[in-house]
């Protein structure tokens, strides 16, 4: 069959439109990687990386997959201490469990906190990548983005999870400290519809909920200043961009 100009250029474009990320597993244990996109505001699949939503990475292993140039609201985790053999709900991890079982659910796969979290918007309002990493919903494994062009790297390369706080800890069946939630995943707030630490109703804008009403923020921020504490952490620059035009590759590993 004899393909067209036009077919074969759109083609061409498609390909080159197209970022190579990289999930690395450089912890000392298993990790399950899953990834979850945001579906579009009519309930429409959006556009998604051409890779499986959920797999095992090894110790020292690592995956490349293409993502497109528009993937937005996209998020790339770590769950731990997974078994799949007889349910597929979010209780099959310790920590970041999601509807579906190995691969996550792309309706409802989100993952369950605590979890370290990496964000992606690329090409955000037609200009810049936006990503960062965020322990917004609380922290279970060491985290790095870097990108093949010398943009922000944002990291959380501290275990926060041996000294977090009592109220905030989620224990694996032999009473280990397996992960660390935020405040608001906590439910520390009698209303959480209604919570200095979840940013939520009377406290749902920035200038009604300064990171100095949520408990436990520095526990997370101190020791990973360049990532996402609270919902509005953006003025303490843990939203990081870069310029479209580098067309960056994307590395997410763990343990760094």
């Amino acid at each position: 069959m004899k393909l067209s100009v036009s077919f074969i250029t759109l083609a061409v474009a498609a390909v080159a439109s197209a970022r190579t990320f990289t999930v690395k597993n450089s912890c000392s244990y298993t990790v399950w990687p899953a990834i979850y996109t945001q579906r579009n505001p009519n309930g429409t699949a959006a556009p998604s990386p051409d890779h499986a939503t959920g797999w095992s990475a090894n110790p020292s292993s690592q995956v490349q997959f293409s993502v497109p140039d528009n993937w937005t609201a996209g998020r790339i985790w770590g769950r731990t201490e997974c078994n799949f053999g007889g349910s597929s709900g979010p209780n099959s991890c310790i920590t970041g469990g999601c509807n579906g079982g190995l691969e996550c659910s792309k309706t409802s796969g989100t993952g369950v906190p605590p979890a370290s979290i990496a964000e992606f918007t690329l090409s955000g309002g037609g200009t810049t990548d936006n990503y960062d990493v965020s322990l917004k919903d609380g922290f279970n494994i060491p985290m790095r983005i870097t990108n093949s062009v010398g943009c922000d790297q944002p990291t959380c390369s501290s275990d926060l999870n041996p000294n977090c706080p009592s109220p905030l800890i989620v224990k694996d069946s032999s009473g280990k400290i397996a992960g660390c939630k935020s405040a608001c995943a906590a439910n520390l707030d009698p209303d959480p519809n209604n919570s200095p630490n979840c940013c939520t109703g009377s406290h749902d804008k920035p200038a009604t909920c300064p990171s100095s009403g949520v408990q436990y923020y520095n526990y997370f921020k101190k020791p990973c200043p360049a990532t996402y504490a609270y919902a509005y952490d953006e003025s303490s620059g843990a939203l990081h961009y870069c310029a479209a035009s580098k067309k960056a590759d994307y590395t997410i590993e763990f343990c760094p």
